[in-house]
């Protein structure tokens, strides 16, 4: 059956035969990730997900929780802070992999500090990983997306890139920031080509990072990190990583077909506290 804007009705998330590179798809430490919930969400819509991470047996075991449910991916290693790591690794994807239909980035690392605490070192770190890493991946899959007509970008920033959350993280508030302004010019200029690229914009989410990173702004102790940014949020708790995975699998597919250029909050209202 064909609805009314042409398109065939039916399972609108339906991801089979499109292959997606998420790049930060394992876990800084035991547990689900955002990047880690994404491969998974993505596998059971029936796309090939090849999993990237600095920690291969990071993306391993992301591979093997799709494999175990009967999903199709496969583990590379590369580390975004080394331009030559990016460039051979997606070398060898597009060899193996010559339609490469999404990127999900999923990159991103932060240092608590405001301009006295951030040394000049840590910014290019933290720069090169979250922002300049996007650029070299989008310059590695737009070649072939432009030469096919169709692709589809998605970046993950933060609300941090939107609003100050009470504790100064100047390096990763603005390099998050220029995620989203770096996606909203890709869609720009790659939309007559059919490519579309959204930002999601996760808010406070429970994943393995609060307990590696966050924990420490609350004197270390974990249950008083999770409460006290649950109650920085309107519905009064903090997302999972599969809700952020549901946003991401729309942008993937034909659902968003007419979705670029922009940005998906998934924050519980807090965004629109801050306005």
């Amino acid at each position: 059956m064909i609805g009314t804007t042409g398109h065939r009705l039916g399972m609108p998330w339906d991801l089979t035969d499109k292959t997606i590179v998420v790049a930060g798809g394992g876990s800084v430490a035991p547990g689900m990730s955002i990047g880690r919930a994404s491969c998974v969400t993505y596998a059971r819509l029936g796309a090939r997900v090849c999993v990237l991470d600095r920690d291969l047996s990071s993306a391993q075991e992301t591979v093997q929780l799709i494999r175990d449910e009967g999903g199709t991916a496969y583990a590379y290693q590369a580390d975004m802070a080394h331009e030559e790591e990016i460039v051979n690794t997606f070398r060898i994807l597009s060899e193996q992999h010559p339609h490469l239909d999404v990127l999900h980035h999923n990159v991103g690392i932060g240092k608590t500090g405001g301009p006295i605490e951030t040394s000049s070192e840590d910014l290019d770190r933290i720069h090169a990983i979250n922002v300049k890493s996007l650029m070299l991946c989008c310059k590695a899959v737009l070649p072939s997306m432009v030469e096919r007509s169709t692709g589809a970008i998605i970046s993950i920033a933060s609300v941090a890139g939107l609003r100050y959350l009470g504790y100064p993280h100047l390096a990763y508030c603005t390099t998050k920031a220029a995620v989203i302004q770096m996606t909203r010019m890709i869609a720009q200029q790659y939309a007559p080509h059919g490519i579309r690229a959204n930002t999601v914009v996760p808010g406070l989410i429970d994943t393995p990072r609060v307990a590696a990173n966050v924990s420490h702004v609350f004197s270390n102790d974990l249950e008083n990190a999770k409460a006290a940014r649950a109650r920085q949020v309107p519905l009064q708790r903090m997302g999972t990583p599969w809700e952020v995975a549901n946003a991401c699998a729309f942008l993937a597919s034909d659902a968003a077909s007419y979705v670029t250029g922009t940005e998906l909050l998934i924050d519980g209202g807090l965004t629109g506290k801050y306005v």
